[in-house]
């Protein structure tokens, strides 16, 4: 079933039925003001921090999973008829009810039709501003005159702390005071204490938010929740809608609301344009001059423009045409704005993440900016910085970097039991990608702190991060599992051992010495090349399962991933980071990939590991919580798929590297989304295997490494556009149907554009390589080579 399609000239989602399986939404805003909104106008605004920040309301896990949000109600004053501007929350019958939601680059429009009445809402942040727009245009579609009036609502928050706000109500209901000034409704919490804007993490202090409306008088307002829903009532008929007039409310204490009533006297074919102003600050201040602002003819078209045509340049480092449909509508938008999105926010926001992580996961983050390095480098390296920070002087890392609180070098050291084994391996990911696609060498050389005590080079920050698993390797001479290896349902202990992060460490050792045979410290060559001698001895030893890798070892000696286990007999990750580190090589690579399209491939992704366990006590393995089928219970974990993607394009096995990379395509989806049921535009953490009921079905959109690992994947291993210290290699490992496909890079701040020919359809390997019309040696494009703008032609 079909509720939208991919509107690639505009960089759009367009939604045609509301009735989506779930609610699908869209970011607003930026790190500083954020806000979630879906194609129901549902969703939260926050300041900073979703968890310490949230001043808009959401009711997570509720039916339907968006309540409440940016209403916009309307009143026909002669027939008494009422409607939301999005279908929800009233929800008038569709046969009657038109609607549609564009989604775009940090920008929302919903349309609707309806008894004559059009309107459409434009939902956006200004650039810079600490508030949001909701610009309305509202039409008379009917011949005769109408007299309308509208209303908004949001539901403010008590207390921005969302812990606090949502179960400390014994103390939240009793510290709100509304008022209101100059057309303008002002929430206020806290009034008679100080505010503290140097101290955003203390929740008790005066803080204030407003709503008002540029463009047209307000003739009616409320402040107070109950008195404009009415009691027992809900979203889709508050009585002051129903009754069309405001009460005028104000509160002190229970609930505050946004409401404004606005009256809309229409001739036929007339339309009226307003624009509500929702934001940070006091009425009489901050509203009163975001107002004035925004008043001005043109003001809300040109800070549109303006946002649009900002995002639209953060995703431009890389365009491809190619021929599936599918595929291009991901790789040149939605899965770079994925990315950046995932990059802003890391786990903190979302319709599932209600603040529970509040700031930058370090795994998550140290992978979440490979995906973004092309399209911000110089952004995404101070992020890289502040993560590098991140790292204890140990070697391993803080669980989480709170921007708004970081201090490097005074921060407390995560006890021994608190680390996790993979953290800072991810480095080994993100800090060569870095310095490839800006040629910035001297970035190895940058002293950095450690989190909590004394400094290093980038260099040294990696070393050690080598140093730290070396440091705490178990009996067979592979790293210790720790709190978590990535799979947090693995919990190996100080004894227990890890395979998958033994591949990891093996890539950060060959990683290692690459960095330091080009920076030329042979002392550091051999220091490396020793460890990874003895690492490489201990795999194939023990990590060798005689068809594929272990997955890891209990402190008692109890495999993980082995033919012995009934349960769990094989895992996913050992298996394609065996190829990816290298580790795996000639005919072994083969046997490996086999087992996985064996055993581990459907038709919706490749499951984490199977059989699930069922039976195993979860004091052994936590993946027994779950259900057979989802999440770390041998479901298709999304983040894995770009892995054994690459693993399978390094074996030149495009059409097998396609088919993998397609089945968990969202936009490979759109036609048959009450399948996977979330948004067909974005990624998801996981989707639920074969041994589930709702096989299938996607969970948790948005904010996945998922995202970053598909879109490096597709860029790097599929198009095989590959930045290196000294130029760009092109490598693709296409299908076999395909005749070719076409690719602009922006590369350092030249821009190339690529024509791959595909005639003999291959799957893999370079026959030759034109620049600017001259023949290149391989497949390799020295930077020095590249003008401002260039042509590659490249021969299959």
């Amino acid at each position: 079933m079909q509720y939208g399609y991919f509107d690639d000239a505009r960089k759009e989602y367009v939604i045609t039925r509301p009735d989506t399986p779930k609610s699908w939404s869209n970011y607003l805003g930026s790190t500083r003001y954020g806000a979630i909104i879906t194609n129901n106008a549902g969703g939260y605004s926050f300041f900073h921090s979703s968890a310490q920040g949230r001043f808009l309301r959401l009711r997570f896990n509720a039916v339907p999973l968006d309540q409440p949000g940016r209403y916009l109600y309307f009143h026909d004053r002669e027939s008494r008829d009422y409607w939301s501007g999005s279908w929800q929350p009233v929800g008038k019958p569709l046969d009657r009810y038109k609607s549609e939601c564009r989604h775009g680059s940090a920008y929302t429009i919903i349309s609707s039709e309806y008894s004559d009445i059009s309107s459409e809402t434009l939902y956006f942040v200004p650039m810079g501003k600490d508030f949001e727009c909701w610009r309305v245009r509202v039409s008379n579609k009917s011949n005769k005159k109408r007299s309308l009036r509208a209303f908004t609502y949001v539901e403010f928050a008590s207390n921005w702390n969302a812990l606090d706000d949502m179960n400390n109500l014994q103390y939240t209901q009793y510290i709100i005071k509304t008022d209101f000034t100059d057309g303008i409704v002002d929430h206020g919490s806290n009034v008679f204490i100080p505010a503290q804007p140097g101290n955003f993490e203390e929740k008790d202090q005066a803080r204030h938010t407003f709503i008002g409306v540029a463009g047209a008088e307000v003739s009616g307002f409320d402040s107070c929740r109950e008195d404009f829903i009415g009691p027992y009532r809900t979203y889709s008929n508050p009585v002051v809608v129903e009754q069309g007039a405001c009460k005028n409310s104000l509160t002190e204490g229970d609930n505050g609301c946004g409401t404004l009533q606005i009256d809309l006297d229409l001739e036929p074919g007339e339309t009226r344009e307003f624009t509500i102003i929702l934001g940070i600050g006091e009425a009489r201040k901050e509203g009163k001059a975001a107002i004035a602002e925004f008043t001005a003819p043109g003001k809300v078209e040109e800070a549109f423009v303006a946002l649009r045509n900002y995002w639209h340049s953060r995703i431009e480092g890389l365009s491809a045409r190619t021929p599936d449909p599918d595929f291009n509508s991901m790789i040149n938008m939605w899965n770079p704005f994925n990315n950046l999105i995932t990059y802003a926010w890391s786990r903190a926001a979302s319709l599932v993440y209600s603040g529970e992580r509040d700031g930058l996961g370090y795994r998550d983050t140290v992978q979440d900016m490979i995906g973004v390095l092309h399209n911000i480098p110089d952004e995404a390296g101070k992020r890289l910085e502040l993560m590098i920070t991140g790292q204890a002087s140990t070697g391993g890392a803080l669980p989480v970097v709170k921007p708004f609180a970081h201090t490097p070098g005074k921060e407390k050291a995560p006890q021994e039991s608190e680390y996790r084994s993979d953290d800072s391996l991810w480095l080994f990911n993100t800090v060569p990608a870095f310095v490839k696609e800006t040629g910035d060498l001297e970035f190895y050389n940058k002293v950095l702190p450690y989190a909590d005590q004394g400094e290093a080079t980038v260099l040294g920050h990696l070393r050690r991060a080598i140093e730290f698993n070396l440091e705490r390797s178990g009996t067979h001479g592979l790293p210790c599992g720790l709190a978590a290896d990535w799979n947090d349902c693995l919990v190996l202990g100080q004894k227990g051992e890890t395979v998958f992060v033994s591949m990891q460490l093996r890539y950060g050792l060959k990683t290692y010495i690459g960095i330091c045979e080009m920076l030329g410290k042979p002392e550091e060559v051999r220091w490396a090349s020793k460890e990874l001698a003895g690492l490489d001895e201990n795999i194939e030893r023990h990590a060798w399962d005689g068809e594929w890798y272990l997955r890891a070892y209990r402190h008692d000696g109890l495999k993980f991933g082995s033919k012995e286990n009934e349960e769990g007999s094989i895992y996913l990750n050992p298996q394609s980071w065996s190829i990816l580190s290298g580790h795996a090589r000639g005919e072994r690579i083969a046997q490996v990939l086999e087992q996985v399209d064996k055993y581990l491939a459907t038709d919706y992704g490749v499951a984490l590991c199977d059989p699930p366990y069922e039976k195993t006590e979860h004091s052994v393995v936590k993946a027994p919580l779950f259900n057979k089928g989802m999440k770390e219970n041998a479901a298709i974990f999304c983040h894995t798929q770009g892995w054994i993607v690459m693993a399978q394009t390094l074996a030149g096995n495009g059409d097998k590297a396609y088919q993998y990379y397609r089945n968990y395509l969202p936009s490979a989806f759109n036609e048959r989304a009450e399948i996977r049921e979330t948004e067909p535009y974005v990624y998801a953490q996981s989707t639920n295997s074969r041994y589930n009921m709702r096989y299938g079905s996607s969970r948790n959109p948005w904010l996945s490494g998922t995202t970053t690992w598909a879109y490096y994947a597709a860029a790097q291993y599929i198009l095989g556009i590959q930045p290196d210290y000294g130029g760009l290699i092109i490598d693709p490992c296409i299908p076999a149907a395909w005749k070719g496909f076409t690719a602009e890079r922006i590369f350092r701040g030249k821009k190339i554009s690529i024509r791959v020919e595909n005639p003999n359809g291959s799957q893999k390997g370079v026959k030759s390589l034109e620049l600017n019309g001259e023949k290149l040696e391989g497949n390799y494009i020295p930077v020095a080579s590249l003008k401002e703008e260039n042509t590659c032609i490249v021969l299959l």
